[in-house]
């Protein structure tokens, strides 16, 4: 199987080369065991709503809680699990992930991607530990935090190493086996949750959390058994070892024309930036942070982490019961990991655009339609929503469910991760990790406190940005399907109708840049030659 990264497709004079790849068995290992690390992330999302419903666990840890669920004077159902330390259960992951991805970022460019996959699953091991034996709420806390660490590490490092180790024209569909096992690992959660419940002796809350040690020593046992990405070698310098790397992972002997005029090139380009952070405010790399940021806070305004954080919660404020609201989620969570495969299939085929376009007007229909539910039949007061109600919004919740998962659940990563050129990769995929993990903290630590206050009408507010998330890819996200990482800035941003002002004369650097072996002045579109911090842009390797 040929992969061709630039040809076939239209494209600027000069825009590719064919180069040769293989979909070997050495990519296919890599990129499952690499994933692996969203499995720890789905399981760490999953597991904590199931746990927060059990009441052997809030007797233990949040007693006040715990009497307020057994209340059945209480006047609103929405306002049962209100507690800002229940919260904090689930958001100081995230907070804690938020701080880590800072070091992550650093340890990806310096240390290399399989040794920064390495860390995080020491950190989620350890975070295990101390979770499944928590004698207290600080032990509990403490270990939640150890896990976010893990979190920071692994969201930094995976999706950057799929997007670098994938031949171009499958390098979406690897890319979301990321997103594939974070849904894995919500099911998987969710259906653990269910049975552990049912173990007499209220101790069952301590398999749940114990057995994300699982997924953890997965993650670590693949980070030493997977191989570096050819890029961040030959980004340290080892061009022998990235070029046997590359050798192994595209299957052939040809790897020359890849290995000279991408790789090494813009390894070359990465180089001269000494500030990437800094670089990334430079008016050439503000459409692509621009869209990462962006992404990431619209990923988390969909909604989609209030549904899985606290499924089992909310299913229980409808009035299901215990065990059915625990068997409800396990029903959401079958629903996204299906769904996600969906995207594996398609996102390469259809690209990227379509799914997001479609999955707007879905999510939307289907949060409308609960928010309706919700106020005609539930209202203010306690009762019970009726069993036939009941079962409509879980239908309705699977819809939107699968409507994220083939759309913003793995592009929301995917996108990112195949959008910054590789002197700003690592930094822009640190800021994008970063703006994921500060809203997902917020979302989290403010959903119970919303639901409480605005009901039904929150699913109002988020469809809401649903609406302006949809308009912003209409217009300002351009198609990436097929287009090799390092050709993005030539045949993505320079076509685009706005971001193609951005591309323009660079005043800013006088470096010289170079886009598929051909030369590029910053600040000189004319040709003219010019020299900047020793870099001699007519030079070749």
């Amino acid at each position: 199987m040929t992969i061709m990264p630039a040809g076939g497709f239209s494209g600027p004079p000069g825009g590719g080369t064919e180069f040769e790849a293989k979909i070997t068995p050495i990519v296919i290992i890599s990129c499952i065991m690499a994933a692996s690390g969203g499995l720890m992330f789905g399981y760490d999302i999953g597991v904590s709503g199931g746990v927060t419903s059990m009441p052997s666990f809030l007797n233990k840890f949040f007693p006040a809680v715990y009497l307020k669920t057994q209340d059945k004077n209480l006047n609103s159902n929405y306002c049962k699990y209100d507690n800002q330390g229940l919260q904090l259960f689930t958001s100081s992951l995230y907070l804690a992930g938020l701080i880590a991805t800072f070091f992550a970022s650093y340890t990806t460019r310096k240390l290399g991607r399989r040794q920064t996959m390495l860390i995080a699953g020491i950190f989620f091991i350890c975070g295990t530990i101390l979770n499944a034996a928590a004698q207290d709420l600080a032990m509990l806390i403490i270990g939640r935090i150890l896990l976010g660490c893990g979190v920071g590490f692994a969201n930094q490092a995976v999706p950057v190493f799929l997007s670098e180790i994938a031949p171009t024209r499958i390098r979406g569909g690897l890319n979301i086996l990321f997103q594939l096992n974070v849904t894995i690992g919500i099911l998987l959660a969710n259906l653990i949750n269910y049975g552990t419940n049912k173990i007499k002796g209220g101790w069952g809350w301590r398999l749940s959390l114990g057995l994300a040690g699982v997924p953890a020593g997965l993650l670590t046992l693949g980070a030493l058994l997977v191989v570096e990405t050819p890029n961040s070698l030959i980004e340290r310098g080892l061009l022998e070892q990235g070029k046997s790397v590359l050798r192994k992972i595209r299957g052939t002997d040809n790897i020359e024309p890849e290995f000279f005029s991408e790789l090494v090139e813009a390894s070359r380009v990465a180089k001269e930036v000494k500030h990437p952070f800094r670089n990334l405010l430079k008016r050439r790399n503000r459409p692509q942070l621009i869209i990462a940021v962006c992404f990431q806070i619209f990923q988390q305004f969909t909604g989609i982490n209030a549904i899985m954080f606290y499924a089992p919660v909310l299913f229980n404020t409808l009035g299901f019961g215990n065990d059915a609201s625990l068997y409800s989620a396990v029903i959401t969570g079958a629903v996204n990991s299906l769904s996600t495969v969906v995207s594996i299939y398609s996102v390469d085929k259809v690209g990227r655009r379509v799914l997001l376009l479609e999955a707007g007007v879905q999510m939307f229909l289907s949060q409308v339609a609960i928010a309706i539910i919700l106020g005609i039949k539930m209202k203010d007061h306690s009762y019970d929503l009726e069993k036939g109600f009941g079962i409509l919004v879980v239908v309705l919740v699977c819809t939107y469910v699968a409507s994220f998962a083939w759309s913003w659940g793995p592009l929301g990563w995917l996108i990112p991760s195949e959008i910054f050129p590789l002197e700003t990769r690592s930094a822009g995929q640190s800021v994008a990790v970063c703006i994921n993990l500060l809203f997902t903290f917020v979302i989290a630590q403010s959903f119970l406190s919303m639901l409480c206050h605005f009901k039904y009408g929150i699913l109002l507010f988020f469809s809401g940005w649903v609406v302006i998330m949809s308009i912003f890819v209409l217009f300002l996200l351009p198609e990436t399907k097929n287009i090799p990482i390092e050709e993005m800035t030539q045949r993505v941003w320079k076509q685009h109708w706005l971001w193609k002002r951005f591309m323009d004369d660079d005043h800013e650097d006088g470096g010289a840049h170079v886009f598929n072996g051909t030369e590029k002045e910053n600040g000189h579109s004319n040709g003219k030659k010019g020299h900047s911090n020793g870099f001699d842009p007519s030079s070749q390797l």
